[in-house]
């Protein structure tokens, strides 16, 4: 997975990988996620193998290292990214804009985060 458009190599950043619907995009109590926390600067993060199926990503850029999507009246004040880049309106995108399949090859997710504030 590649990480574009990071406006500081504050902090770091929060990967979340999920096969779950009901757990996009916060898949802290998915009991299946795949949870990734790596320093923030762009490039290349290798997330390993993964069974077949459907996937959806979704990446924070904690700046400030508190673990979890600081925002102000419901606006992220951190960046934010999600797999297939779908554009993103009034919250976050559904499962379905997001989701990619994973057949056994290797995928490749180019992921560009947004700041808002």
């Amino acid at each position: 997975m590649a990480i574009d458009g990071l406006r500081s190599t504050k902090g770091q950043i929060l990967v979340c990988v999920t096969r779950s619907a009901d757990h996009f995009p916060d898949c802290s109590k998915d009991p299946d996620k795949r949870h990734f926390i790596v320093p923030a600067k762009g490039g290349t993060v290798t997330l390993g193998q993964a069974m077949p199926g459907t996937y959806a990503i979704a990446i924070i850029h904690d700046e400030n290292g508190n673990g979890k999507l600081d925002t102000f009246a419901g606006i992220p004040r951190e960046g934010v990214g999600f797999s297939r880049n779908p554009v993103i309106r009034f919250g976050a995108p559904s499962f379905r804009s997001s989701s990619f399949a994973i057949s056994g090859a290797p995928v490749e997710q180019a992921i560009r985060l947004k700041y808002f504030l």
